[in-house]
């Protein structure tokens, strides 16, 4: 008869298919981040196609500009910009001015092409403690070339719930029984959870691929410690819980695949083709620059490798 312990660990590990640790990338001038996805063996969640933690890190009042993102562009995808703390200046070529605050969701549709900034203006004023996420969600194929838009949701668009030591909030798509007001192209579900020692989630069974990012804190997944900065990528149709250790911020994500994508820098596609379009369009100054953003961009990095991410 094998011993019980060794069977529990077993059970585990056929619950987790990966865990990802985050990698530090310096963005410009010291402003770092976290990035999980893409990882060389996974390279999507579900359409979670790239997922940067940004912080925790602390700005004084007056910091220098070469922090600030840049105008670039996206084609083929959403981005998802969540922070905890903290705010950022959003501006597109579609003319959307928005300021980024801890628990909205701005939703952007890249599709056939948009350019945006992300300007550190609330912490050049007052200083500021960054610390959120940034997700880039693929569109699917018949949605690839959509007409570019930009959602701003806070309040009831975005469903809370809270049981014993937790608190959580759907950011986008739909799970247990919440539907967010976001909206999406492809069956998928975003949830952020905040969660006192010992307080406990099930993990929806209802999607096909599943992860769970510990982004601060200390957390069981499916009974295996996972730390701050580590995603566990879950088995297929396999039931997990999430129980936290210390206090913990966690995201847990997942969706119905859309199939392989292409990566380089900021676009995302099903076709290289259309990849190398973007890049001729973005190095000769085709696309728009955001309204009241236009002084300057971020250039094509002719020899970045893929999966490079948003920023810089």
């Amino acid at each position: 008869m094998r011993p019980l312990g060794r069977m529990l660990a077993k059970e585990t590990l056929a619950m987790i298919e990966l865990v990802i640790d985050k990698r530090i990338r310096d963005l410009g001038g010291g402003f770092e981040v976290g990035r999980v996805l893409p990882f060389a063996r996974r390279r999507m969640v579900g359409p979670f196609i790239f997922f940067d933690q940004m912080g925790p890190l602390d700005l004084a009042p007056g910091i220098p500009e070469r922090l600030d993102v840049r105008p670039h562009p996206h084609i083929g995808l959403s981005t998802v910009t969540y922070l905890y703390s903290g705010a950022l200046t959003h501006r597109d070529s579609l003319g959307f001015h928005q300021e980024i605050r801890p628990g909205e969701v701005n939703w952007m549709v890249a599709g056939s092409g948009i350019t945006h900034s992300e300007r550190l203006e609330y912490a050049r004023a007052h200083g500021a403690h960054m610390h959120g996420i940034q997700a880039w969600v693929a569109l699917p194929v018949e949605h690839e070339e959509t007409a570019p838009a930009f959602y701003h949701h806070e309040g009831a668009d975005l469903p809370e719930w809270q049981d014993a030591g937790l608190r959580g909030r759907l950011i986008a798509g739909a799970a247990d029984g919440l539907a967010a007001g976001v909206p999406t192209h492809s069956p998928l579900f975003y949830q952020h959870l905040e969660m006192e020692p010992g307080a406990r989630h099930s993990v929806t069974t209802a999607y096909p691929e599943r992860a769970v990012y510990v982004a601060s804190g200390q957390a069981e997944v499916a009974g295996q410690v996972q730390n701050a900065g580590q995603m566990a990528v879950l088995s297929p149709a396999s039931a997990a819980d999430i129980q936290a250790l210390e206090p913990a911020i966690v995201m847990v994500l997942g969706g119905e695949p859309v199939g392989e994508r292409f990566m380089f820098w900021n676009f995302v596609s099903s076709s290289k083709e259309r990849l190398e379009q973007a890049k001729e369009d973005w190095r000769l100054q085709r696309m728009k620059l955001p309204v009241g953003d236009d002084l300057e961009f971020i250039p094509l990095p002719e020899d970045k490798p893929a999966g490079t991410g948003a920023s810089k």
